[in-house]
């Protein structure tokens, strides 16, 4: 009897469980990624990853549409940890006419991934972390520089607006895109 009561017991818990595979997360501006791995959990009490928080925000449909345009979402849902420097939508304005159309077309994928590694580090460092004249990587393989005026912090001389710690480090939101020299 207790067997039989216990199998049930499972069932019952089998069958209330629902796959979090392929749900789709939005934002308040309605840009939607669909998440498969690591960025498809759904979790509402922990804090968001880069990704979640980018996606989370009115001002960053730009950059979300280029990062899965990319293909990137994945890798910089998972572990971490990371370091993004993510440009508001006005900065994507800010390029030349056609620019970002151009950059999402599939047969330009490689140059928008190496064009969002530059906004990538393989650390979390808050703003306060960076001194100025440091120099540091980029997941590009290039540098880049900071400077500090002022008590703001400047990256490639673009200014660092503010910043959301994610599960995963850190997003600094930038005025501008970084251009790979």
């Amino acid at each position: 009897m207790k067997s039989v009561l216990y199998t049930l017991f499972l069932l019952a818990i089998l069958a209330s469980c629902k796959s979090t595979s392929g749900e789709t997360a939005t934002s308040e501006s309605t840009e939607s990624v669909t998440l498969s791995g690591q960025e498809g959990v759904i979790d509402d009490e922990s804090q968001k990853d880069v990704v979640k928080v980018a996606v989370a925000s009115a001002d960053h449909t730009t950059l979300v549409a280029a990062v899965k345009a990319a293909d990137l979402v994945t890798s910089l849902s998972n572990a971490g940890p990371f370091t993004v420097f993510a440009p508001v939508n006005a900065a994507f304005d800010k390029l030349p006419k056609g620019t970002v159309e151009d950059l999402l077309k599939p047969e330009n994928k490689s140059k928008l991934e190496t064009i969002l590694q530059h906004h990538v580090m393989t650390s979390a460092l808050a703003a306060d972390f960076f001194q100025d004249g440091q120099s540091m990587g980029m997941v590009d393989g290039t540098n880049v520089t900071f400077t500090v005026k002022d008590g703001a912090t400047y990256v490639d001389g673009n200014k660092i607006l503010g910043s959301v710690k994610a599960s995963n480090g850190w997003v600094h939101v930038i005025d501008k895109v970084l251009l790979p020299k």
